[in-house]
């Protein structure tokens, strides 16, 4: 059985994580994706964060898996010419350059559409296309700070911070994902294209949607309440043995679910506090949080997060060790779900990383390596235009591939 999405073409000129992020994803899904790139030294995620020279660095190998990889100079008349000739065949145009880059060039939407009225244009900006801020510039940080997820993190007593997972980047590449689907599906029924247009700062305030709804009772206080749960307990991180820097796992018994603590309380050997009348209210325990989180510590501490978490767990109660990057690639969870595996690239050679979170029973996911920079380009363009190698060797010599 083809996979997904094996029907459709999709022309990627994103770069870095935000667009690269939605392509990639919708590869893995099926789609014929098909990276255009500048000829010397291709799209900017390849070589600013290199860890090897002259090989392309792993931020890239992550964002764009299972992609091709052609060059073209797009700045070339004759190169426009051939992307438009391309978007003919197109079913997906996806970029994520700065306000106005591509409408400059003559490679906006409108331009597209006049060639191809089915093709579907997406566009990350950092802002959208429209509205006060929608010229200013922006990168994950900047998206994580304007749309609420710096000052819901951290600690009361401590600045915003910055979470760790680029929700701003990644999680917009895969909102856009899902507008490019639904453009798909009611194409069906209009067959016509349309714009697809995801902000990162909306992305990232849809993130934060439930963390702020403590505005409505609270104003205009400060929402950071660091790991645990406001007036829950135990709700946190616990220390674990042997007592390094990573060394927690996180309990969480919901108040609403009192079979939790119980449980918790049988797996840690305090059996005597089931059924006690201020230890089993959940009221009292959050207003007692430091008295309840020593008597779990006491446990926890006895042993490695791994350990306790896979107690808790087996007897019902949420718990998940705090791990690090390479725990999560040795994970046998993961592994054997798929969700981190193992590839060989042509240049940087062995590579652990992560695959495809979304799993479909009749489309599954093999992950295949990036693509060296303009690795497909006899294929696609013999393909795509008909060029022969003869073709291909001028245009080289000429500038635009």
């Amino acid at each position: 059985m083809n996979p997904a999405l094996s029907d459709i073409r999709i022309l990627d000129l994103t770069q870095f994580e935000a667009g690269t992020s939605c392509t990639e994803l919708l590869a893995w899904l099926g789609a014929d994706v098909i990276k255009v790139e500048e000829p010397k030294r291709g799209e900017p995620g390849r070589y600013g964060r290199q860890e090897k020279p002259g090989i392309d660095a792993s931020y890239f190998l992550l964002l764009n898996a299972n992609k091709k990889s052609i060059t073209l100079n797009l700045k070339r008349p004759e190169a426009r010419a051939m992307f438009m000739d391309m978007v003919k065949q197109a079913d997906v145009v996806a970029e994520n350059h700065a306000p106005g880059a591509l409408d400059k060039m003559g490679l906006g939407y409108d331009a597209l559409s006049a060639v191809n009225p089915r093709i579907i244009y997406v566009s990350v900006k950092g802002f959208g296309t429209y509205g006060p801020y929608s010229q200013y510039k922006a990168f994950d940080m900047i998206a994580q700070a304007m749309g609420g997820a710096m000052t819901t993190t951290g600690t009361p007593d401590t600045p915003p911070l910055k979470p760790g997972p680029t929700i701003g980047d990644t999680g917009t590449g895969v909102h856009a994902a899902v507008g490019i689907l639904a453009a798909l599906w009611q194409r069906q029924a209009t067959g016509k294209g349309q714009r697809v247009e995801v902000a990162m700062q909306d992305a990232v305030v849809n993130f934060s949607r439930v963390v702020m709804r403590q505005y409505y009772s609270r104003g205009n206080a400060v929402l950071r309440s660091g790991n645990e749960i406001a007036n829950t307990a135990p709700s946190g991180i616990f220390p674990c043995k042997p007592g390094g820097p990573d060394d927690y796992v996180y309990v969480y018994c919901q108040p609403v679910r009192p079979h939790m603590w119980e449980s918790l309380l049988h797996v840690i050997g305090r059996d005597d506090l089931v059924g006690h009348p201020e230890w089993s209210d959940p009221k009292w325990r959050g207003a007692h949080k430091d008295e309840v989180n020593g008597v779990v510590s006491k446990w926890t501490s006895t042993r490695t997060k791994h350990e306790a978490m896979n107690a808790l767990g087996e007897a019902g109660v949420p718990a998940g060790a705090c791990q690090t990057a390479g725990e999560i690639f040795n994970d046998p969870h993961l592994r054997e779900r798929g969700m981190i595996v193992d590839i060989k690239h042509p240049t940087w050679g062995d590579i652990t990383m992560p695959g495809n979170p979304v799993q479909l029973s009749d489309s599954p996911t093999t992950v295949e390596p990036a693509p060296l920079l303009g690795q497909h380009n006899a294929e696609v363009y013999g393909e795509w235009l008909s060029l022969s190698e003869v073709d291909l060797t001028r245009l080289k010599t000429d500038g635009v591939i």
